[in-house]
């Protein structure tokens, strides 16, 4: 069976629920990074373990390594992230990608170009995403927030929660073509299919994206029917 490692942010590393429900036929094992806030600063005191933990995830098997948390790719922009899959592959030594990654590709997937945006983040951190979407050839109709700060905060949004993010977002953004919901804490798996009919548009999260693109850089088709319109193509 395929080993995919990940790099997650909360200091537990457990397995995010996603991968294995999307991929059950795919082995997943994670290493936390421990990330003490949300914010760039919490972020600047974990992102130089990233290679150590790389090499961690190599010696217990894994033959492909993700960091699964969009904002601790996104946030020093373009050129910070090709320094996080650096680091990934010098410390791992095997095909590496990030969250951030991840959902531009699965953004491309599905066509989209004027894309609404719903996030756990605060200012500075959303402020950050769109200038990386921006700078990524795509066009930020409207950006909603739930401005948490602490991985807890993010641990107990619920369904409901995560419905009227994107409610909100869709409804700010006339003419938009796609919703993206950033944050790979945020559970958005059980909310796509509901998203997806209330405003017929593809749904594209973090959180299932970044099993998606995990998957099919260890040669996966990334395929799941029931998912959404992503897991379709």
């Amino acid at each position: 069976m395929t080993c995919i490692g990940m790099i997650v942010p909360p200091a537990a590393g457990a397995v995010p629920p996603e991968p294995p429900q999307l991929y059950p036929d795919i082995d997943f094992l994670s290493v936390g990074l421990g990330i003490p806030e949300v914010t760039p600063e919490g972020f600047n005191q974990v992102i130089g373990r990233l290679s150590d933990l790389a090499g961690e995830l190599r010696a217990q098997g894994a033959e492909a390594i993700s960091l699964m948390g969009t904002s601790l790719s996104f946030y020093r922009g373009p050129e910070g992230n090709a320094e996080v899959l650096e680091a990934l592959r010098a410390g791992g030594g095997v095909p590496a990608t990030t969250m951030t990654d991840s959902v531009l590709e699965a953004l491309a997937a599905v066509g989209a170009r004027r894309v609404a945006v719903g996030t756990a983040y605060t200012e500075p951190v959303n402020a950050a995403l769109t200038r990386y979407l921006t700078a990524s050839g795509y066009e930020v109709t409207a950006l909603e927030a739930m401005h948490l700060q602490t991985v807890e905060e993010v641990f107990a949004t619920s369904d409901a929660d995560l419905i009227a993010l994107g409610h909100r977002a869709v409804s700010a953004a006339p003419g938009a073509d796609c919703l993206f919901i950033s944050c790979g804490g945020l559970h958005t798996l059980p909310v796509i299919p509901a998203l997806e009919a209330a405003h017929g548009l593809p749904v594209i999260s973090s959180a299932t994206a970044g099993a998606w693109g995990a998957a099919r850089l260890a040669g996966h088709s990334g395929r799941s029917p029931g998912h959404g319109r992503l897991f379709g193509i």
